[in-house]
């Protein structure tokens, strides 16, 4: 029935808007000695596994349980430090390292590790013209050179290198150190420079800290322009795809 004149109107009544879910500012007690903590793990655990399980021999079975072992155990068991820092000292994995994986972080993954695939493949043609094949060879590349392995061995050492392996690097470096140097706010380019240069020297490889060093930079710029570690992860599990197969091939003897 509508108001009589002079009678007021009520106001339309709305229901308010529902408010988007408030996301956790990143507040963590671990800066850059979680890092030098964890890469010191990463070190003296390969050092260990290679001391007690002994040189590599061609053709040996021995030999592949060496290479499998001391290639997957020392990152996972660096890896896993790094989670324990994040839970111990701070909010976890999620909220610290800024994980997550979802279709845009695939899609932009995506986009940089094609982009990174093609400098990669160039940059590593270029240099192994300057310093020859056998100084551009990796040191995963230099234990299976001339190694035959079970199938199932084979395999497992593609996967690692395609897909679990760059996770693993990712939470390290891309989540822990790039953490890390956040914290000491020197802008992200600063972040973004730093970090693509520690993961370079990490590997311990001298000779090839330079194409490293073309390696990650596409792959910290999926990290700095999403702000988000899944990019990064999918980046890098692209750029190693081609890698991880020239692996497989020796392994499985098809190549040499």
């Amino acid at each position: 029935m509508p108001p009589s004149p002079g009678e007021p109107t009520a106001a339309p009544t709305t229901e308010p808007a529902p408010s988007a879910p408030a996301v956790p500012a990143r507040d963590h007690k671990w800066g850059f000695g979680a890092f030098l903590l964890v890469f010191a793990i990463f070190v003296l655990s390969a050092v260990m596994i290679n001391a007690l399980l002994g040189p590599v021999g061609p053709g040996s079975p021995d030999s592949v349980v060496v290479i499998i072992i001391g290639t997957i155990l020392p990152t996972a068991l660096a890896t896993l430090a790094t989670l324990l820092v994040t839970v111990v000292r701070g909010n976890g994995p999620k909220i610290d390292l800024r994980w997550s994986y979802n279709r845009h972080d695939l899609r932009a993954g995506l986009k940089f590790g094609l982009i990174g695939l093609v400098c990669t493949t160039v940059a590593a043609a270029i240099w192994a013209r300057v310093v020859g094949e056998d100084n551009a060879t990796s040191s995963l590349g230099t234990l299976v050179d001339d190694q035959t392995m079970p199938v199932v061995a084979a395999v497992v050492l593609f996967l690692y290198v395609w897909l679990v392996g760059p996770l693993f690097e990712e939470i390290i470096y891309r989540g822990l150190l790039w953490g890390a140097l956040e914290r000491l706010q020197w802008g992200r380019w600063a972040v973004f420079g730093l970090s693509t240069a520690i993961f370079a020297v990490s590997h311990l490889e001298p000779l090839r800290t330079s194409l490293l060093l073309v390696v990650g930079i596409p792959i910290g710029l999926a990290r700095m322009f999403t702000g988000r570690l899944g990019a990064s992860i999918v980046a890098h599990q692209v750029n190693n795809f081609l890698p991880a197969l020239a692996v497989l091939l020796i392994t499985l003897g098809v190549m040499q």
